[in-house]
């Protein structure tokens, strides 16, 4: 999902060459490891524990990927007192935000997660989280941090840049859906520890920090602060105060105005500066002596849509339609260089319309290097017409919507080698609205844990090119690599449609695609939509990929026709249901298309009959052998691992607003609102989601005439349910009718059991158009089903709503 804006010239490098097999018979070890951890929630107890091996990951891919600078040591393969939770992909549950689906709970006094380097380092970046408060304006929690039985120092986690609630656009005010749990911290250790020294993280008590997950930590050796560059102007020589107390904006402003004017660099020392509106930047080099040392940070008290950002000047008439203030026009930018500092912000919400990113406007002729970018609304929003512009070798983490988004008009610019993690929407993305995206390229970069929407989204555009990346962990609402024509100011009619020449090649996507909140079906790990106009104007082709551990299945074609798509080379290993899913025509080739350890009995998805137009090169496997023939019926289950499926959450809970277990059941709440719905069938977009969406004006309808139709809920863990309430509409034009229908029940989604026997049910108006059914017994299940075989008002199933109460 693309946001709303307020959110070196060189080609894509080559691989060194390599033994294409060598490199996948790694990959497979890597992805049995995977397996292995992938049996199910392991509960770690005793001191020093050992827990589960750590998952494929996406840092473990040779030749691809962002070249870190660090060593990330996975919390659920170190020592531990306390307990692992998941493998889980769950939406709304801590485990399915976790890099590798797996993290460490502490939540007693005295429990630790201890890593062994395997390198030295003076440096760690925590992955972690805790819990949010009742106002949703988060926590302030400390955990101690030792080597050796030597404190290191105190660490303060906080919940006031994660825990957003409900569906897009989201809230911070607790309720359903909670998601973006997350967030990061840095520290310098002030010493150097060898490998093989220990660090452990541990909780000192349970007042301030009720409990803490623990994902992963990013051990380093910070380099010394850089040098002053010769003959440059120095921010502080402007006024700027580097102890963070003073606000440096206007002092900023001055040092690169005078910068630009005098053709020297502007240098940011070691300090934490405080702006608190943007400092707009052209003809300049704005450096810092690295980003663990030259912070910028910072917001307004008293305008909120202004904060710390570095920023090119706007083009007038150009992709950024918001308020454009008077010093901001005029541009693009350009021969700009920005590098070796962080801009750390203090965003903690997403309101789309704020310009509240870290870097933004236009900015040619321009490079952006080792820059540390987080708790920002967007890393680098950048509006076009503006053309070269080179981001590379940074950190983009923790934002509340994209990590770097090319919005409209942005040519021969690339984002390379740059590592992003948790993101709140896209992690890299270019959206061509209204003005054209031409000869752009992501390339070698890793992007992890997009809470929402893609790893790498192209919205439109031509001449486009994804290579060399690892992408992993997308949650939901998107995939892994994604191309579509849709988003407005996507279409023909601008000429921003997908055309021209894309190349999606040498990329691994791991753990990637997953459920759409709004759809009733899943995603694929590479997909293509073109549900605004047909792509059919552009020759994509996908080479020398892979698709590992997908959660779903592994390439999908949705909404409109796709046209003109070649897979060759392709290594599918690992998927959650299909290996293709045709939920739409595509004209589609596959040479050399190779699936193993397929989720589902059936390899590919097609309803299409006769429009489903594939054709077959040499070399594929493992999904063409019962071609012309597909799987056409009911969403399956995703089964992980060879077998294993998703763990149900069994602990008990400790705090109500606590995802890492189920609350008790409350009579009172409906434990089927907001869940995964599927049909098998649906009208229009009367789709099964409309059921569980807490609206009964909304509502869910199949096809006409194509008795029996089932709606399936999945409440997401085991639940005890008492009772049913069926509805719908309110509104008057829905007379009264009599459907027919029965009640089933699974555990897995695969075995069902009738728990309610077919009976007709009379919805009338003049009793609220709704029905209450009661269970004979208190029934234990995770996946709720409601065939419907007879409606006296029309000739389909229909349903409002459907609401699952355990009393």
């Amino acid at each position: 999902m693309a946001t709303v804006a307020p959110s070196h010239p060189r080609s894509p490098s080559t691989p060194p060459p390599r033994s294409r097999v060598l490199r996948v018979r790694a990959l497979a070890a890597l992805t049995a490891l995977a397996c292995t951890a992938g049996l199910g929630a392991l509960a770690v107890t005793g001191p020093a524990a050992a827990a589960q091996r750590a998952p494929l990951s996406p840092l473990a891919v040779e030749g691809r990927g962002a070249s870190v600078p660090f060593t990330e040591l996975e919390a659920e393969a170190a020592t531990t007192n306390g307990q692992v939770i998941g493998p889980d992909r769950t939406y709304t549950t801590l485990p399915s935000e976790a890099s590798g689906r797996s993290a460490v709970r502490l939540d007693a006094a005295g429990e630790y997660v201890e890593f062994t380097l395997t390198k030295p380092a003076n440096a760690v970046t925590l992955r972690y989280s805790v819990p949010d408060n009742t106002a949703g304006t988060g926590i302030t929690a400390p955990v101690e941090l030792s080597s050796g039985g030597s404190k290191l120092k105190d660490l303060d986690l906080t919940s006031k840049y994660g825990w957003f609630y409900g569906s897009y656009p989201f809230t911070n005010t607790p309720g359903d859906k909670p998601h973006h749990f997350y967030d990061e911290t840095r520290a310098l250790f002030g010493r150097t520890l060898p490998a093989g020294a220990k660090v452990r993280v541990t909780l000192p008590s349970t007042n301030a920090t009720p409990w803490a997950v623990v994902d992963l930590a990013d051990f380093e050796q910070v380099a010394d602060p850089l040098a002053r560059p010769a003959g440059s102007l120095s921010v502080v020589d402007y006024g700027a105060d580097a102890s963070g107390a003073g606000d440096s904006t206007s002092a900023f402003q001055k040092a690169v105005d005078a910068g630009a004017a005098q053709n020297k660099e502007v240098w940011i020392p070691s300090g934490t500066f405080k702006l608190t509106d943007h400092v707009v930047v052209d003809k300049v080099t704005l450096r810092g002596a690295g980003p663990w040392y030259s912070v910028l940070t910072g917001r307004s008290s008293t305008d909120r849509t202004r904060a710390a950002g570095i920023y090119g000047k706007y083009v007038q008439g150009g992709a950024y339609t918001g308020q454009i203030r008077p010093y901001e026009a005029g541009g693009p930018s350009k021969n700009v260089t920005l590098r070796d500092f962080a801009l750390i912000g203090d965003i903690r919400e997403r309101i789309d319309e704020d310009q509240v990113n870290a870097l933004g406007g236009a900015m040619s002729d321009s490079t952006v290097d080792n820059v540390w970018l987080q708790h920002t609304k967007v890393g680098a929003w950048m509006d076009g017409p503006m053309d070269n512009f080179h981001l590379k070798n940074s950190r983009i983490l923790d934002q509340s919507a994209d990590g770097v988004n090319f919005h409209g008009g942005v040519t021969n610019s690339s984002v390379e080698n740059t590592f992003l993690r948790n993101t709140g929407d896209d992690g890299l993305a270019m959206w061509a609205d209204t003005r054209n995206n031409v000869k752009n390229s992501f390339t070698k970069n890793t992007v992890v844990a997009p809470i929402l929407a893609n790893n790498i989204a192209i919205y439109g555009g031509k001449d486009i090119s994804v290579t060399d990346n690892v992408v992993s962990e997308s949650l939901t609402n998107g995939g892994g690599l994604h191309v579509g024509n849709r988003y407005p100011g996507v279409s023909p009619g601008n000429g921003t449609d997908v055309s021209g020449t894309f190349t999606l090649a040498r990329n691994t996507t791991i753990r990637a695609g997953n459920t759409d909140y709004g759809w009733p079906f899943p995603i694929g790990a590479v997909w293509f939509d073109s549900r605004d106009s047909s792509i059919d104007k552009a020759t994509i082709n996908v080479t020398d990929t892979d698709i590992l551990d997908s959660s779903y299945a592994a390439i999908q074609f949705v909404s409109g026709t796709t046209k003109g798509v070649n897979f060759k080379d392709v290594n599918i290993d690992g998927t959650g249901t299909f290996a293709l899913q045709f939920n739409d025509p595509g004209q589609s080739s596959f040479t050399g298309v190779k699936a193993k350890n397929i989720g589902f009995r059936e390899p590919v998805y097609s309803c299409l009959g006769s429009s489903l137009n594939i054709t077959q090169g040499a070399g594929n496997s493992g999904w063409n052998e019962k071609l012309p023939a597909t799987y056409c019926g009911e969403w399956p289950a995703p089964v992980y691992g060879g077998g294993s499926g998703p763990t149900d959450p069994t602990d008990p809970p400790t705090d109500p607003t606590d995802p890492t277990t189920e609350p008790p059941t409350d009579p009172t709440t409906n434990l089927a609102q907001g869940k995964q719905a599927t049909a098998t069938s649906s009208t229009q977009v009367y789709d099964a989601g409309k059921a569980v969406d807490g609206n009964a004006s909304t509502y869910w309808e199949s096809q006409n005439n194509a008795f029996p139709q089932s709606l399936t809920v999945d409440l997401g863990a085991t639940k005890a349910v008492k009772r049913l309430v069926l509805k719908l509409p309110p509104a008057t034009d829905w007379g009264a009718r009599t459907q027919t229908l029965s009640v089933l029940g699974s555990a897995n989604g695969s075995s069902w059991t009738t728990v309610a026997a077919a009976k007709g049910y009379r919805f009338d108006p003049a009793s609220g158009n709704k029905v209450t059914v009661d269970l004979p017994t208190t029934t234990s299940l995770r996946h709720l089903r409601i065939t419907v075989t007879g409606n006296t008002g029309w000739p389909a199933g229909q349903l409002s709503e459907l609401e699952a109460y355990g009393s």
